[in-house]
């Protein structure tokens, strides 16, 4: 039997733009087995929407607190939402 889909809205906050943080979420994302989204905003924070498993979605989260090298993460906040069906994980422009 498998696990529940769920979906999970991640905030982050501190150095993630310009530091290759979308690239390398959509790489952590899809060695996780997830699927849906990351964005850049217009205040510096970055957005993922993603879904899968609770357990991978845990450690994407985790991933999250410390991103690629060059990033500095100063904050992250996880909400539930509702599942959207995505069938890959995007990056979005």
């Amino acid at each position: 039997m498998s696990s529940p889909i769920e979906h999970r809205i991640m905030h982050v906050r501190g150095r993630v733009q310009g530091v290759f943080f979308r690239q390398s979420t959509q790489h952590e994302a899809r060695r996780l087995g997830l699927t849906g989204t990351v964005r850049n905003n217009p205040d510096g924070t970055v957005t993922i929407e993603a879904e899968g498993p609770a357990a991978a979605l845990d450690a994407l989260e985790a991933w999250c607190h410390t991103g690629p090298p060059a990033a500095r993460v100063d904050q992250v906040t996880a909400t539930p939402g509702a599942v959207q069906g995505h069938q890959e994980f995007s990056v979005q422009r």
